[in-house]
């Protein structure tokens, strides 16, 4: 069995919808930062829900270099299990480098990559049998057609047969950077995630690093692509100048439309959850594009917008403010503070559990380890009240000022 339980609980919070210019929609929900009392490093949370034992799964990064740990919520997400290693070496300390992409397959199975582009270890793919008690052996992460390597970030979209529910395929996306400019790719498997089909190169995704797929209510794929910082932004190198856009395949995966961009920079790290009615709602990061705040600190914070036609559109002016925090740094550390994910899963009252990473607690001093970091989630309802017709944010070209600049 995992060990005890943690001591965070749900601390009451409020969650804002703009509402165009009018005044924004203030909501009700819970809130927790949950490894405030760890007081240590964890970073780049995942979650999964596992419904046949009603539990969430949670991986995090944890210290310097980020190790691979794992802890679990029966309560849909009030408590949660004390972390442990996904897997120990002998002498009893985490051997698994930062984990990434966790999915869950059903029936008590899971798997994860090991990512070898942050901290340690080689990529590698580890799978689970039994709800995440156990973790096997690695398996290596093929290399893209062309040889290059494959860097991976997102989820597999997991396939499943209507009927029998019966997994059919999993897709991932990878990608491949030359200099400043990066290439996505896609490959498909057959047998849960062992092996895959040569990769294939998405014109489309010229300019596109990470891409999270995703199965929207009509049957088309959508990948909702971070993509590489504008070349108008000269000398601008920090990853946060990074953008978001959403593609399209009407053909599970072969054919891909032109990314339509929503956000030109400072907003990325996506997670996407499909409602009863077809909506879908993605969350992700806010990095860059907050003013200061009164105190000429940096802003960060967590947001999400709900696309009403399978992901076709997005509605930008009235969009959910999810949580928000000030950092404590200025200069060119000033980013520490900022987020590094969010995840997102629909849990079965209705309400969406949001985990992410945030460095809020970084404060301001010399240059010295970026300590600690913390995981946080925000259990949250869409808003049922009639909003306006305002879509001015909407209307605006991706790269204007209405777009990526605000006040939150």
């Amino acid at each position: 069995m995992f060990p005890a339980m943690g001591r965070a609980q749900w601390q009451p919070h409020e969650i804002q919808q703009l509402n165009g210019q009018a005044a924004r929609f203030k909501l009700p929900a819970q809130f927790q930062i949950v490894t405030e009392r760890w007081n240590r490093v964890v970073a780049v949370p995942y979650i999964v829900n596992m419904p046949e034992k009603d539990r969430l799964l949670m991986l995090v990064g944890c210290d310097y270099p980020h190790r691979a740990f794992v802890l679990t919520s029966d309560d849909h997400g009030a408590t949660w299990t004390d972390p442990r290693p996904a897997r120990s070496s002998d002498d009893g300390k985490a051997s698994i480098g930062l984990g990434t992409s966790l999915a869950y397959l059903g029936n008590g199975s899971l798997v994860f990559y090991e990512t070898g582009s942050v901290g340690t270890g080689r990529p590698s793919r580890w799978f689970s049998s039994d709800y995440g008690q156990s973790w096997g052996d690695p398996v290596a992460i093929a290399r893209m057609s062309d040889e290059k390597p494959w860097s991976i970030w997102d989820p597999p979209l997991v396939d499943r047969h209507p009927g029998t529910g019966r997994i059919t395929q999993l897709a991932e996306t990878g990608y491949a950077q030359s200099g400043t400019s990066s290439q996505a790719s896609i490959r498909f498997s057959t047998d849960k995630g062992h092996t895959w089909s040569q990769s294939i190169k998405v014109p489309q995704w010229q300019g596109v690093n990470e891409a999270y797929l995703f199965r929207a209510g009509n049957g088309n794929l959508l990948a909702a692509c971070r993509t590489d910082v504008p070349k108008r932004l000269k000398g601008k190198t920090l990853d946060h100048y990074e953008g978001l856009g959403i593609s399209i395949s009407k053909d599970d995966g072969r054919n891909w439309s032109a990314v339509r961009k929503l956000y030109d920079y400072g907003r990325h790290h996506p997670s996407l959850v499909l409602m009863p009615n077809q909506d879908i709602v993605m969350t992700y990061v806010v990095r860059l594009g907050y003013v200061d705040d009164q105190n000429g600190l940096p802003q960060f914070g967590i947001e999400a917008v709900v696309s009403h036609d399978h992901g076709v559109t997005w509605d930008l002016d009235h969009r959910y403010l999810l949580h928000v925090w000030s950092g404590q740094r200025r200069g060119e550390t000033y980013w520490w503070p900022s987020s590094q994910a969010t995840s997102s899963v629909l849990l079965s009252d209705g309400s969406i559990l949001t985990a992410f990473g945030t460095g809020y607690r970084i404060k301001a001093g010399p240059q010295q380890p970026q300590a600690p970091r913390d995981a946080g989630l925000v259990r949250w309802r869409l808003n049922t009240a009639r909003v306006n017709d305002e879509r001015a944010i909407r209307d605006a070209a991706f790269d204007s000022d209405l777009r990526n600049v605000f006040d939150p």
